[in-house]
C-alpha cells in the first residue's frame, strides 16, 4: 500500500472580504484520481481548493482556499507520501494587498489591482521528490506539446498530462500523457472517472498487495 498526495480544484485569492480571483476548475479530475487510487487499495491525502463535489470516501481531505494555504498543507503531508498528482488549478497570481473591508464601487473611476506571483506548488514539492512519483497537469490553449514538455523538465516531473481549455468543468475529457523519455500516450476521451483509472495505470500504479 502506498500513500499519494493529490492537489485538486481551484484556489481563491482574496481581493477583499467579498471578492476573489479564481478560475473555472471544477476539481472533478483530481477527485477522480483520488477515487481511482482508493479503488486500488492505496491511501490518499487530498488537498482541495473550493469545489462543489463531495470528497471520495476514504480520502484524508484537507480543505483550503488560497495558493499559500494549499502549499502549506501539501508541504506538511508530502514527507509521508510516495507520490504526488498536482491536479489543482492554482492561481498564478494573488493580489499584492488584500482589503480588510469591502471595496466600494466608484462610478467612472478606473480600478487597478496589483498582483504578485504565487509559488509553484508542484515544482516546490517535486524539487524534493528523490525517487518518488510526480505527475503534473498542463491545461493549454495551444495543442502542441511544447509547453507541457517545458513544464515536465522545469518542475522535475516524471509525467505531465496535457489537456485543453474544454476540460474545465467538463464531465468528459481527453489527455495526452508525456514522460521524460519522449513517451506519449493518448488517453480518452472518456468520463473523468474512467480517464483517471487510465491515467493511474499509465503512470505505473497497480493494485496494493497489502
Amino acid at each position: 500500500m502506498a500513500r499519494y498526495l493529490i492537489t485538486a480544484g481551484p484556489t481563491r485569492e482574496s481581493i477583499d472580504p467579498v471578492r476573489f480571483l479564481s478560475n473555472r476548475s471544477s476539481g472533478r479530475m483530481g477527485y477522480a484520481i483520488a477515487s481511482a487510487l482508493l479503488e486500488l487499495g492505496h491511501q490518499v491525502e487530498l488537498v482541495s481548493g473550493p469545489v462543489n463535489i463531495e470528497p471520495p470516501t476514504g480520502a484524508n481531505t484537507t480543505q483550503v482556499e488560497s495558493a499559500l494555504e494549499m502549499l502549506a498543507a501539501a508541504e506538511q503531508l508530502w514527507g509521508q507520501c510516495d507520490g504526488i498528482f498536482g491536479v489543482a488549478a492554482v492561481a498564478d497570481y494573488r493580489p499584492a494587498n488584500t482589503s480588510a473591508e469591502k471595496l466600494k464601487r466608484q462610478a467612472d473611476t478606473l480600478f487597478s489591482l496589483q498582483l504578485e506571483p504565487n509559488p509553484d506548488i508542484l515544482a516546490t514539492l517535486a524539487a524534493k521528490k528523490d525517487q518518488r512519483l510526480a505527475v503534473g497537469f498542463a491545461l493549454e490553449s495551444d495543442p502542441s506539446h511544447n509547453e507541457a514538455k517545458r513544464k515536465l523538465v522545469a518542475k522535475n516531473l516524471d509525467f505531465v498530462a496535457l489537456n485543453g481549455i474544454s476540460a474545465q468543468g467538463a464531465v468528459q475529457s481527453a489527455i495526452t500523457l508525456l514522460d521524460g523519455a519522449d513517451g506519449i500516450w493518448q488517453l480518452g476521451p472518456a468520463e473523468k472517472s474512467e480517464l483517471a483509472r487510465e491515467l493511474v495505470r499509465a503512470v505505473g500504479i497497480t493494485a496494493s498487495r497489502a
